[in-house]
């Protein structure tokens, strides 16, 4: 009889532990809950109005930033939380900071990467909606985000490209001004006349609205070769228009030069056959 008092008594110790547990830990646990759940809706709702207010104003920056910055306060609630728990906040911190190195050092590229989206962010050698060739890819950057740029290419591919890449690597910005050259060479035969192909490049440079006088175009023999004489045929177009115009003029001046008499020469030999005797 005694131990089963001893026992009970035990018991009654426990339960009484337990409520007290309870009734400590329980409305900070409640409170704790409430604050991550409220502070979560918080969070989301503010990186919602600041992205849409950074869209309208640099969309190449809001994604980046709206990632960041939602990342860090999340962590900031985080820490908060655990210490209305009760969890020392130095031990969580600590804890945080040995986590983050081990998972740094498991991650040392997406670091990378992250460094180089804040290095394009900073130097901007390009902004969402530029055209741009790199990683042996050409197309359009639809968004800029934390790690990676995607860019669409115009065969309607989507091009996953980490940042650290293009901030280490040579990439060409097709549209960052609003005019380019348009850089054509025209072969002619070594019969026909030099000057009446030029005129007829040039007419057919004036006839065309998008030709831009300046900087003032250029035609001119670029060089003499195995079978041809060359001519160099540069303009300058608004950058929008660039292949369309190399399209089109390259079929106005094939029929050009045919209704003119003009040939245009293809490689080919003349091959003599001597019998021997």
């Amino acid at each position: 009889m005694e131990n089963l008092f001893g026992e009970n008594g035990n018991a009654s110790e426990l339960i009484d532990q337990a409520i007290a547990l309870v009734m400590t830990y329980a409305p900070k646990v409640v409170l704790a809950i409430i604050t991550l759940v409220v502070g979560l809706w918080l969070i989301n709702r503010f990186i919602a109005v600041l992205d849409k207010k950074l869209s309208a104003k640099d969309p190449t920056l809001n994604k980046f930033l709206c990632g960041l910055i939602g990342a860090i306060l999340k962590i900031l609630l985080l820490i908060s939380v655990a210490s209305m728990v009760g969890i020392a906040t130095t031990s969580f911190v600590a804890l945080v900071g040995a986590a983050g190195l081990a998972v740094g050092l498991a991650l040392q590229g997406s670091l990378a990467n992250f460094a180089g989206g804040v290095l394009i962010l900073i130097f901007k050698p390009f902004k969402v909606g530029d055209t741009i060739e790199a990683q042996g890819y050409l197309g359009a950057v639809d968004e800029i985000s934390i790690l990676y740029t995607i860019v669409n290419t115009f065969d309607n591919r989507r091009i996953v490209i980490p940042n650290g890449s293009l901030s280490n690597a040579t990439l060409v910005n097709v549209s960052i001004y609003d005019k380019r050259r348009c850089d054509m060479t025209f072969g002619i035969g070594y019969g026909d006349d030099i000057d009446k192909a030029k005129s007829i490049l040039k007419r057919l440079m004036e006839e065309d609205e998008r030709s831009l006088q300046d900087p003032a175009p250029r035609i001119c023999v670029a060089g003499l070769g195995e079978s041809s004489v060359d001519l160099m045929f540069r303009v300058w177009v608004a950058t929008d228009n660039l292949w369309p115009y190399y399209w089109d003029m390259q079929e106005k001046v094939k029929k050009a030069f045919d209704a003119e008499g003009i040939s245009i020469p293809f490689p080919q030999r003349d091959v003599h056959m001597i019998k021997d005797e």
